[in-house]
């Protein structure tokens, strides 16, 4: 398709597209004379990803630019090029590690990912954003009074390896390791929160089972 076509099916504005292609959030496309080009299938599920960063994530341009090269690093394996791409998007702020608070949910966090046997995560542990964002949350929970169990914990950590079985079942209808990293960022800007609101829905539901209207 050319760029006319590239643009109306995508409903990005041609000079978006070309501005993409500049800050090279968008690879080129097959050269056909020296001012046309012809762009592919691959292209309107780039342009997709590319909005949800930069529309809907208010991802930087040289931080989505930082994804899309983890995501078209062929050099990759197929873990670390999943993860890369992951851990180039925004994260929140790390924990304090000289807080009392921190120091706990660390230990607490540990104890977690020994228990479910996360083998990976334990040997990487705080070099995952995901990792210390935990931490994070957990002290911070405890900071203001809201300790939460550990036995609750483990229990939520079971169900979300539930949910990650899920996620790699979707996963697995892609083909290549370039549509699956992409597929990987695309829902983690877009499907996380609408996992929230399901979670949400369901504590609606079952808060009206216990205690009635």
């Amino acid at each position: 398709m050319r760029l006319a076509e590239l643009s109306e099916r995508s409903g990005v504005p041609v000079g978006t597209i070309k501005y993409y292609l500049r800050e090279k959030l968008l690879p080129p496309g097959r050269r056909i004379s020296a001012t046309q080009a012809e762009y592919e299938e691959a292209h309107l599920r780039r342009l997709a990803l590319v909005r949800a960063l930069i529309q809907v994530g208010r991802v930087p341009v040289a931080t989505a630019r930082e994804v899309i090269a983890h995501i078209d690093d062929d050099s990759l394996s197929t873990t670390f090029r999943l993860g890369a791409a992951m851990w180039a998007l925004p994260q929140p702020p790390d924990p304090d590690p000289e807080d009392a608070s921190t120091r706990r949910a660390t230990a607490v966090v540990e104890s977690l990912v020994e228990e479910l046997g996360w083998e990976h995560t334990r040997e990487i542990g705080a070099l995952s954003p995901s990792y210390r964002a935990l931490v994070s949350s957990l002290a911070t929970l405890a900071r203001v009074g809201y300790d939460f169990p550990a036995s609750n914990l483990t229990a939520y950590g079971r169900a979300m390896q539930q949910v990650a079985d899920l996620d790699h079942d979707h996963l697995a209808m892609f083909e290549g390791d370039t549509e699956k990293a992409e597929v990987v960022v695309a829902t983690a800007l877009l499907f996380e929160p609408a996992l929230l609101a399901l979670r949400r829905l369901a504590q609606q539901e079952e808060t009206t089972r216990r205690y009635g209207l």
